[in-house]
C-alpha cells in the first residue's frame, strides 16, 4: 500500500509540474515590424511642399522652385507638438504629386536645392530626421508615385528615376518606420513642359513587387502602406472612420494602389491570407495642405477625440495630418486644438478601474494563462482557454459599486486575430445588463457606453475562430457624461 501511495504522490507531482503549452498560431500573424507599427497607434502626417505657398491642394508640376521659401521653418516645433500630443512618429510628404522634392535630390532640379530657402543648401528631410531623434519619434516618408513635373512620367524611364529617389530617401536619413504610397496616379500635368494628360495602368506600370523589394532591402524594419499593403492597408476613406468590424486580415494578391477596393478595405477579410491591418488617415483641416482661409476650420478638440475613438478605438492606427503653414511652422490654431485634445484624452483614460482586480473565468488553460493576466497591465501576458473552448466568459470584480463608461479590449495578436463576436455586461441590481456588443477585437477596441454603476463586469466571447486569447481589459469612468 505504501508503494501505491508513493506512486500516486509522484504522479500528482509530475502532473502539477507539467508545463501547459500555449495555443498554436491561428491564421496569419503580424511580423515584428507590424507589431512595432501596432504599438505606435498615433502619429502625425505632414503635408508640406510648393502647394503651401501657392494655395493649392494638388500642384500642377510647373511651380517655380523659388516659391518654396519658408521664413521660420522649424522641424523641432513640429516634433515637439507631435510628442506633446502623444504621437509617436511623423510621416512627411517628401514629394507630392507636383514632383517638388523636400530634399536635395541628385535626380532632379525640382527640389529645395534650387529654392531661396537657406540659399539652396537646406534639406527638410534631414532637419526632420534630427528633430525626430531629439524628441524620440519615429520617422516615415511619403513619395508620390505620380509626378506631374517629370518629363518621363508615364514612360518606362520613370521607374528607375522613381526608385532612385526612393533609394535616396531610404539610405540617407536613418531608420524609417513606414513608407507611404497612395493611389493618385496619372492625369494632366506639366511633365517637363509637355502640358498634357498622361494615363498609366496603375496595376502594372510601377511593378510594385520589385519596388517593395527595394524598400525591404534598404529598410527591413519599415512597413509599407498602400491601398493594398503589403504591410498596412488604407481604411478606405479619409473621414477618420475605421470600421466597427475590422479584420487585420486581407486577401491582397490581386490588389494594387489606386484600384477600386475602397468599399471593402474598412472591414478587411475574415478569411484573409495575409496580416494587413488598417490605417486611418485624416486631416485636422478640410484640406491636406495649409490654407490661410481654413485657419478658422481646424477640427475642435472634441472632434479629434471622436476621431481617436473611431480609429484607434476600432482596431486601426491614426495618422493625423497637421500641415505646416507658409512660415514652416504648425499653425497656432492647429497646435491649440491638439493640446486641448490631449488634455481631453488624458482625462478619458486617467484611471484604469480594472487593473489588479480579481477576475474569474469560466475556463482557463492553466496558471500561465490565468484570467488575472487580462488586468495586470502587462501586454506580454494573456488569458486563454483550452483548445475546444471558444465561447468563454470572465467576470471582473470591482468590489464596491463603481461608475464605468468605457472599456478597452485587446487580443494577443502574436497568435492571430480570433474573436468574431463579444459582449460586455454589468451587474446592476442583481441582474446582468448588456452594455456593449461587438464583432472583432484585434489589437485594440475601445467602446463607450452610458455611465453605469456596478460591482462586476462580465466579458463574454460569443464566437471565436479558435480559443480566444485576450491580453488586456481596461475600464474607465470618463468625465462629462
Amino acid at each position: 500500500m505504501k508503494k501505491f501511495a508513493l506512486l500516486f504522490i509522484v504522479i500528482l507531482v509530475v502532473s502539477s509540474c507539467k508545463k501547459v503549452t500555449p495555443p498554436e498560431l491561428y491564421g496569419p500573424v503580424p511580423s515584428e515590424s507590424q507589431l512595432a507599427w501596432h504599438e505606435m497607434e498615433f502619429y502625425m502626417f505632414v503635408h508640406f511642399t510648393v502647394n503651401t505657398f501657392t494655395d493649392k491642394e494638388w500642384g500642377y508640376g510647373d511651380e517655380k522652385e523659388a516659391v518654396f521659401n519658408p521664413t521660420e521653418l522649424d522641424c523641432n516645433q513640429w516634433a515637439k507638438v507631435a510628442s506633446d500630443a502623444g504621437m509617436k512618429g511623423i510621416i512627411i510628404t517628401a514629394k507630392h504629386h507636383d514632383g517638388f522634392c523636400l530634399w536635395p535630390s541628385k535626380l532632379t532640379e525640382h527640389s529645395v536645392k534650387n529654392s531661396p530657402w537657406k540659399d539652396g543648401q537646406g534639406d527638410v528631410i534631414m532637419e526632420l530626421r534630427q528633430a525626430c531623434d531629439e524628441y524620440g519619434l519615429m520617422m516615415g516618408v511619403y513619395l508620390s508615385p505620380w509626378d506631374r513635373n517629370s518629363s518621363v512620367y508615364g514612360t518606362p524611364e520613370y521607374l528607375p528615376y522613381y526608385r532612385g529617389q526612393l533609394t535616396e530617401l531610404l539610405t540617407g536619413y536613418g531608420d524609417i518606420f513606414e513608407v507611404w504610397f497612395d493611389g493618385a496616379n496619372g492625369g494632366d500635368g506639366y511633365y517637363g513642359g509637355a502640358k498634357e494628360t498622361r494615363k498609366i495602368d496603375n496595376k502594372t506600370y510601377y511593378d510594385w513587387l520589385f519596388t517593395h523589394v527595394i524598400v525591404k532591402e534598404l529598410q527591413p524594419n519599415a512597413v509599407i502602406f498602400s491601398d493594398a499593403g503589403p504591410d498596412v492597408r488604407w481604411v478606405g476613406n479619409e473621414k477618420g472612420m475605421g470600421s466597427t468590424t475590422n479584420w487585420c486580415l486581407l486577401n491582397k494578391d490581386d490588389m494594387y494602389p489606386g484600384g477600386d477596393f475602397a468599399g471593402m478595405l474598412g472591414e478587411g477579410n475574415e478569411d484573409g491570407k495575409y496580416w494587413v491591418p488598417a490605417e486611418v488617415d485624416v486631416s485636422i483641416r478640410p484640406g491636406w495642405f495649409w490654407h490661410e482661409s481654413q485657419d478658422s476650420l481646424v477640427r475642435s478638440p472634441e472632434n479629434l477625440l471622436e476621431l481617436y475613438y473611431s480609429s484607434i478605438g476600432r482596431n486601426s492606427n491614426l495618422l493625423l495630418n497637421v500641415p505646416p503653414d507658409n512660415r514652416g511652422l504648425l499653425n497656432e490654431k492647429d497646435v491649440e486644438s491638439l493640446m486641448a485634445f490631449k488634455e481631453l484624452l488624458d482625462k478619458e483614460f486617467e484611471t484604469d478601474l480594472a487593473k489588479g482586480m480579481k477576475v474569474a473565468a469560466s475556463d482557463s488553460r492553466g496558471k500561465d494563462f490565468k484570467s488575472s493576466n487580462t488586468v495586470d497591465g502587462n501586454p506580454d501576458t494573456y488569458w486563454t482557454t483550452k483548445d475546444d473552448v471558444t465561447t468563454p466568459e470572465l467576470i471582473i470584480d470591482l468590489g464596491a459599486g463603481t461608475e464605468v463608461n468605457r472599456i478597452i479590449l485587446q487580443e494577443y495578436i502574436k497568435l492571430g486575430q480570433r474573436v468574431q463576436g463579444f459582449k460586455v455586461e454589468a451587474l446592476v441590481d442583481g441582474e446582468w445588463t448588456q452594455l456593449v456588443e461587438g464583432t472583432t477585437i484585434g489589437n485594440k477596441v475601445i467602446r463607450k457606453f452610458p455611465v453605469t454603476e456596478t460591482s462586476k463586469i462580465k466579458v463574454t466571447i460569443m464566437k471565436s475562430k479558435a480559443c480566444p486569447v485576450i491580453s488586456n481589459i481596461e475600464l474607465y469612468r470618463a468625465p462629462g457624461e
